[in-house]
């Protein structure tokens, strides 16, 4: 049976974060007023004993987990201990205590950086344990895929009903603009709106431009969340995208456009370019669970570059990695 989030107590971890913010407007959608959302100051839910004290005065029926420690490439070559620890230790903990509290339904955000580093594009489902992940995040991904490992053998032993999701990179308002631990497309609106601005003859950017990528629009993904939380039962892992794949060297050359800067984009091959391709096949989101993306690409980074440029006074070093409980 559908798991009725109306009438269902929602704890929602990472939920004062980039993804949960557009999360918790979903859920408001679709009728669910109970929610919560754990911040690190109260609950740090690396900590087992927070955890536990969470599932006791909050006695949640539903727990979606977003909450995580994350950055850019530079970012995870940089903390590649505490990405798989804290990541691991979050997963590990809540997904135990919802077994202690026979949770109704748990659901994990996982991340595409646990698809091995060749896998065939589009990236499928079933690909996800043919080889290793690229190694600048292979910490942080392998954490997340061993979350999807417990979800499964928590089912079959325990009955615990959960959902693993897999989605691709995400964008869009109230994103990460902090030039040391943002994902591509804010760090590059940052970039170039700052180097438009200024009359900049030049912009440079990391590796070669070769590297591929698909991108997702956050208020897309929160729906995507939401239909799993109400339909799914087990952890199948599920893509989350658009099957929509561009180069890393034409994404900065649409957003320098969209941006108004003219100057010249240099480019560092002395840095990593990361995975060389990412694009998902999200057929089975369709098939399980009647979703797919509905906000084309050039109108979510016109609406992200436009909040930016509105809200960067007071935000532009906001770090969801390190907010709601993550």
């Amino acid at each position: 049976m559908p798991t009725d989030l109306s009438t269902s107590h929602v704890v929602v971890t990472g939920g004062a974060g980039f993804l949960g913010r557009a999360l918790l407007a979903e859920l408001r959608t679709q009728g669910c007023t109970s929610i919560f959302v754990p911040r690190r100051t109260e609950y740090d839910l690396t900590h087992e004993a927070d955890v536990a004290r969470l599932y006791a005065e909050h006695k949640p029926d539903v727990v979606l987990h977003l909450a995580a420690e994350v950055g850019g490439i530079g970012a995870n070559q940089a903390n590649p201990g505490r990405y798989f620890f804290a990541n691991m230790a979050m997963a590990l903990h809540l997904i135990e205590h919802a077994r202690i509290h026979q949770l109704k339904k748990f659901v994990q955000v996982g991340t595409i950086c646990a698809y091995p580093k060749f896998t065939p594009v589009p990236f499928r489902e079933e690909e996800l344990w043919n080889g290793y992940p690229e190694e600048t995040n292979a910490p942080y991904g392998i954490a997340k895929k061993a979350a999807m490992v417990m979800l499964d053998g928590y089912r079959r032993q325990y009955g615990l009903a959960s959902s693993y999701l897999l989605p691709v990179n995400l964008y869009g308002p109230w994103d990460n603009f902090d030039p040391t631990t943002s994902h591509v497309i804010p760090a590059l609106i940052r970039k170039c709106v700052e180097a438009a601005e200024s009359g900049a003859a030049f912009m440079e950017c990391w590796g070669t431009g070769s590297a591929t990528r698909e991108f997702l629009f956050v208020d897309d993904c929160a729906a995507g969340i939401v239909r799993a939380a109400q339909q799914m039962d087990d952890p199948t892992p599920i893509n989350l995208g658009t099957c929509m794949e561009i180069s890393i060297r034409n994404l900065v050359e649409l957003i320098a456009k969209l941006c108004d800067f003219n100057g010249e984009i240099r480019w560092d091959p002395t840095k990593p370019d990361g995975q060389p391709r990412r694009c998902l096949d999200a057929s089975r989101a369709e098939a399980l669970l009647g979703w797919r993306a509905k906000v084309s690409f050039e109108d979510g980074l016109r609406r992200t570059i436009d909040w930016y440029r509105a809200n960067r006074s007071h935000r532009a070093h906001y770090n969801p990695s390190t907010a709601g409980g993550g």
